[in-house]
């Protein structure tokens, strides 16, 4: 167990923050940007449009239709 002067807590206080600023100033590697897969891409579409269908299905039906 440590001691609990103030020195010792000064040092310990520092010691932290060298340890925060290394870890800060690490450069991190930066994220490669992926594309959706083709089979969801047109799994969302279907989707999509089965909702459009579904609320275009609420509507009354206009005329001449």
């Amino acid at each position: 167990q440590d001691g609990r002067s103030q020195s010792r807590n000064r040092e310990l206080a520092l010691e932290r923050l060298r340890e925060k600023l290394r870890d800060g100033l690490k450069v991190r590697t930066g994220r490669r940007p992926t594309r959706p897969p083709k089979g969801a891409k047109e799994r969302r579409l279907k989707e999509k449009r089965q909702r459009s269908e579904h609320k275009r299905g609420r509507k009354p039906p206009r005329d001449g239709e």
